[in-house]
């Protein structure tokens, strides 16, 4: 098995405003080998009664991964296409336990527009 590249926009502190309150910047991240899925019925179910959001698609991460996800939007390349929201955590397997390269699921809502 083979992954695509994919870019994850992470927010990024950038300062503070005139009220002291946090600005954040884009930052365009391409993650490599991650695999793009079909959401499995459970998890649509689980995300749609956890957040009110219906997945679009499912993303392995490979093991290794340091970015961070949460609250995180992910561009991905045709067929696929469009911008995507991350839909609450990822979740990890303990990478020595797991066999393949992934170990990192993430779930995507499709975004409007």
């Amino acid at each position: 098995m083979k992954g695509i590249d994919i870019t994850l926009i992470s927010k990024t502190a950038d300062g503070v405003d005139a009220f002291n309150q946090p600005v954040y910047k884009d930052a365009k991240i391409t993650v490599s080998d991650v695999l793009v899925g079909e959401p499995s019925t459970t998890d649509i179910e689980n995300n749609l009664t956890a957040y009110g959001k219906r997945t679009a698609y499912t993303l392995a991460i490979p093991k290794g991964d340091t970015n961070i996800w949460e609250d995180g939007e992910v561009e991905l390349p045709l067929p696929f296409g469009g911008t995507y929201r991350v839909i609450g955590k990822p979740t990890a397997g303990i990478e020595v336990n797991i066999p393949l390269r992934w170990n990192k699921k993430v779930h995507l809502e499709q975004l409007e527009g």
